[in-house]
């Protein structure tokens, strides 16, 4: 009689206990739906509902992500696009007549190619000569640079020997080119040389000029 008295009565305290657990989890699910000025109980609601525009996506469909969406200003989640800028974009024009600058201050490189002997003729390095910058621009030289023209720029690097014809930088065809005709070369290349531009800095280029200036005196 005993045993059946606390069986029955586990019994009634583990159908309490499953009452219980259903009703806790029927509230959280009921504090979790949003509405109006409500977020309910998301986590970390802006990460949802973000209030930045993301600058290279524009979706311009305001029921696109309807069915996500929780809240009420009849737009879907997925929406992105900014309707006080024109076209709606999110990214904001430049004021007019305005150019970017590095966090150097240098400004976008304006001189054509094939206006070579303009840049020698009025480029000028905006750094000194100091032992510092021209040990940059030989970690430099070496990471771009030595593999056609060499260690000492006698262009015997390994690619320019399979080129053949790399001048040496203190060869009569070369010794005596201003700072501007070599930042202006490894800027828009020359013959079989490519194009730098992309791939070293502005700044990065005039140290390997101050590195290359040394080369050209040996």
């Amino acid at each position: 009689m005993k045993k059946t008295f606390e069986t029955t009565t586990h019994m009634r305290i583990g159908n309490n206990m499953n009452k219980i657990i259903v009703a806790t989890f029927a509230v959280v699910l009921l504090g979790c739906r949003a509405g109006g000025n409500d977020p309910g109980l998301e986590y970390a609601p802006n990460m949802y509902h973000a209030v930045p525009y993301e600058p290279l996506a524009q979706i311009k469909d305001k029921d696109a992500g309807n069915w996500v969406s929780s809240l009420e200003d009849g737009k879907g989640e997925y929406y992105s696009s900014n309707p006080y800028n024109p076209y709606e974009m999110n990214m904001r024009m430049p004021p007019a007549n305005s150019v970017p600058r590095t966090a150097g201050g240098y400004l976008p490189y304006r001189i054509p190619k094939d206006s070579l002997e303009y840049a020698a003729r009025t480029l000028k390095s905006p750094l000194d000569s100091t032992a510092a910058i021209t040990e940059e621009g030989k970690l430099l030289y070496v990471r771009f640079c030595q593999h056609c023209h060499g260690e000492s720029g006698q262009g015997d690097g390994p690619v320019g020997v399979a080129l053949a014809g790399v001048p040496a930088y203190n060869s009569a065809l070369v010794k005596d080119k201003p700072e501007g005709h070599i930042f202006h070369v490894i800027t828009m290349g020359k013959g079989r040389m490519g194009a730098h531009a992309s791939i070293v800095s502005p700044e990065e280029r005039w140290k390997i000029v101050r590195y290359v200036e040394q080369l050209q005196k040996k």
